[in-house]
């Protein structure tokens, strides 16, 4: 479970950031912060892995939080959402190891593809002691893996489904069958394998004829690792 913390001066903009994160599984919000001040305190409270953190704020610069956030909660991630567009302030941002920079308004798609970003990343991490250059390649690419086609999605869809698609066949590592993502994602058939079939087309997941109990052949899909 991923804790969080959203210090965001605008209640209303902090409640639907924090709906926004109900859509992401295994990340919970722990608190909500209204200023610098307030943040600082939460973050000295309760154990927290991911910051989301506004830049103007009544009291305080967000960016002027980061070297105090880095000294005192070095483990703490940190993802800015902000109106800055000032160069200086994402400079500023990037120097402090930021896991990312949003721009406001952001939309849902866009803040819960960051979410699953930074999920990525972690999980890439939190298996092994060691590693190695590949590892280190898919973890400063997790932004940039994505190919042509998958940033540009076909009609019928939809990113947030088809990250949820992608999260059932990491889980289920015999592979599923049309039928049985059917029923993970509560869609017809049809929508099922149009989702499969996309994933196979994009080379992050392989398909073949396997035969059933019935024995006839059936179609099952196997996420690539």
């Amino acid at each position: 479970m991923i804790k969080v913390v959203i210090a965001e001066d605008d209640f209303r903009i902090a409640q639907v950031q924090e709906q926004f994160l109900h859509k992401v599984p295994d990340v919970k919000v722990v608190q909500k912060a209204l200023n610098a001040k307030e943040t600082m305190d939460i973050l000295e409270k309760y154990e927290v892995d991911l910051l989301f953190l506004d830049i103007y704020m009544p009291d305080d610069l967000g960016t002027n939080l980061l070297a105090r956030i880095r000294d005192h909660y070095p483990t703490i991630d940190i993802i800015i959402v902000t109106a800055a567009t000032e160069k200086t302030m994402l400079e500023t941002a990037v120097r402090y190891g930021v896991s990312n920079y949003l721009l406001k308004p952001v939309t849902m798609e866009k803040f819960v593809e960051a979410v699953e970003e930074y999920k990525k990343k972690k999980k890439l991490l939190s298996y092994r002691d060691e590693v190695d250059q590949t590892l280190i390649d898919r973890y400063f690419g997790v932004a940039n893996q994505l190919s042509s086609a998958q940033k540009e999605l076909p009609s019928g869809v939809d990113r947030h489904t088809l990250e949820k698609v992608k999260e059932v066949m990491k889980e289920l590592k015999g592979g599923i069958s049309i039928e049985e993502m059917g029923e993970q994602i509560g869609a017809s058939r049809t929508t099922a394998r149009r989702y499969l079939e996309f994933l196979v087309s994009i080379d992050v997941c392989t398909a073949k004829h396997e035969y059933g109990v019935v024995g006839r052949p059936e179609r099952k899909y196997y996420y690539k690792e």
